[in-house]
């Protein structure tokens, strides 16, 4: 990833230009397929000298389009290259001042925004069901957490978004607090209500930052929620992998107009994160995927809309399957929703939601984003097949008819352990990087874990380095196991043992 020289405002290097061009993705293409002598890396040379096996899986054009930053016409030379162009355009299209593009997912992006906003013992205020790569943002950067906790649908043990009181009521009481990080939408497309999050962080003289990971289309439909940016956030990250149609992996960063985080110091802390050998095909995926969504996204967006809300309406005639969406609307935590996340409670079949995506996987090949004790949830792309819609409904409905079991009430969930402030012994860093000892599970319970621990899907930590590790999230973390979950970050992955600090009690 370049930086531009100096945080030069987005309007001023797009000038000339506008969103149906693909600056970059044309430039690297005009590279990659004239034919130059490529006496640079990558060793493959443009494919002659990759395996011929893996040429041919991926296309020689792949291959030819594989070249490395520092290429004249790309993103060196006059000014705005290319690539300021791109990430100008991108910034341009979802209304922000400065975007930067990334090619180690969000998580890249998270990294950087606590290495920026939360330096070295200053305060942050984070949403406890953040994605993990905050907390390892914040072991690398020595900033010290305070967390606020998101609202809980218990029947579905589903974590929502955080309200303006309970982040209003949090920051007043960490008044050091540089920065506050909340997550919208969430994993099942709920949506906070950022326009007053804003206002109360705002208020208290700290930037809202936003991960809207799951929302890179937000903005571009009448019918989706408004951008995080729109709603007075001051950086929020888009997964544009996820939704809207670029590669695996990147990802971009905007930030907004106002003057509450240093642009100039944000680059610099992404500097630090991101690879110095950065991958033109996720980044031209990504001045892609820009051009897609900002030209054509409306109409595309339109008719998987439509798909969508078909398939919403055959599987709601399937016995024991309730779709989950707009009835959720203004329950705490909730101000507006995603249709492109169709979330399914499973809970009338009998069975859980890992036993009907088993069932779906080995029945049809058909795979859900998550599966949870109550839920299915299936993720919508921006021009996602509408016969593809159509086929997993009627898949799911055949699913359902053979395994359900009638009459048997489901079990009580576990709901997703709460980690009061209380339980927070040593900063994530401390605990991370400190000297620690494998117990038995039984054991730990007490101590302090050096480990961070999230069921996956989603990636959400039940337990991060420096809490007290309770009875309560043993019990949550062998029960989401039990169930089909995979526990990302343990040391064991069976549970059998955990990492503990050896000094602190």
């Amino acid at each position: 990833m370049l930086d531009l020289p100096s945080p030069t405002p987005a309007d001023e290097v797009a000038h000339g230009t506008s969103q149906p061009v693909a600056p970059y993705f044309d430039a690297v293409l005009a590279y990659g397929l004239r034919g130059p002598g490529r006496f640079h890396v990558p060793g493959h040379k443009g494919g002659p000298g990759a395996d011929p096996a893996l040429r041919h899986a991926l296309g020689e054009r792949a291959f030819a389009l594989d070249v490395p930053q520092d290429i004249h016409g790309i993103d060196i030379g006059a000014s705005p290259t290319p690539y300021e162009q791109a990430e100008a355009l991108a910034a341009e299209a979802h209304g922000a001042r400065r975007t930067f593009f990334l090619t180690n997912g969000a998580t890249q992006g998270n990294h950087a925004l606590t290495l920026a906003l939360a330096p070295l013992g200053a305060q942050v205020v984070c949403q406890r069901n953040s994605h993990a790569s905050i907390v390892d943002g914040l072991v690398l950067s020595g900033g010290v957490p305070t967390f606020v906790q998101p609202e809980v649908d218990d029947a579905l043990g589903m974590a929502h978004g955080v309200t303006a009181d309970a982040l209003r009521d949090v920051l007043a009481a960490t008044p050091d607090a540089r920065a506050a990080f909340v997550v919208s939408p969430t994993y099942y497309g709920m949506c906070a209500d950022i326009s007053a999050l804003a206002q109360v962080a705002h208020e208290a003289g700290v930037p809202l930052v936003v991960d809207q990971s799951w929302g890179p289309h937000f903005g571009f439909h009448p019918d989706l929620p408004a951008s995080a940016l729109a709603l007075g956030a001051d950086a929020v990250l888009t997964s544009t992998h996820k939704i809207a149609g670029s590669l695996t992996q990147s990802a971009m960063l905007h930030v907004n107009h106002s003057d509450r985080v240093d642009v100039a110091q944000l680059a610099r802390a992404l500097r630090l994160v991101r690879s110095t050998s950065p991958s033109s095909l996720l980044m031209a995926s990504l001045d892609a995927a820009r051009r897609q969504l900002a030209v054509h996204g409306e109409a595309l967006l339109h008719e998987t809309l439509a798909a969508v809300h078909r398939t919403r309406a055959k599987l709601a005639t399937t016995p024991g399957i309730v779709v989950m969406g707009p009835e959720l609307v203004g329950r705490p935590g909730v101000a507006d929703w995603d249709p492109l996340r169709i979330v399914l409670d499973v809970r009338g079949t009998g069975r859980s939601g890992y036993e009907v995506a088993e069932a779906l996987r080995g029945a049809y090949d058909g795979n859900v984003e998550l599966a949870t004790a109550a839920t299915l949830v299936l993720v919508v792309g921006l021009a996602e097949s509408a016969v593809a819609l159509e086929r997993v409904a009627g898949d799911l409905d055949e699913t359902v008819k053979r395994i359900a079991r009638g009459g048997d009430e489901p079990g009580p969930l576990v709901r997703p352990p709460a980690a009061p402030p209380a339980h927070t012994v040593v900063p994530p860093r401390d605990a991370f990087l400190g000297e620690t000892e494998p117990v038995a599970i039984e054991a730990a319970i007490g101590r302090v874990s050096g480990e961070s621990i999230a069921g996956y899907p989603p990636g959400i930590p039940a337990l991060l380095p420096g809490e007290r590790v309770t009875a309560e999230v043993v019990a949550y973390l062998q029960e989401i196991l039990t169930g089909g979950a995979r526990l990302h970050g343990a040391s064991d992955p069976t549970l059998a043992t955990m990492h503990v600090l050896r000094d602190v009690r």
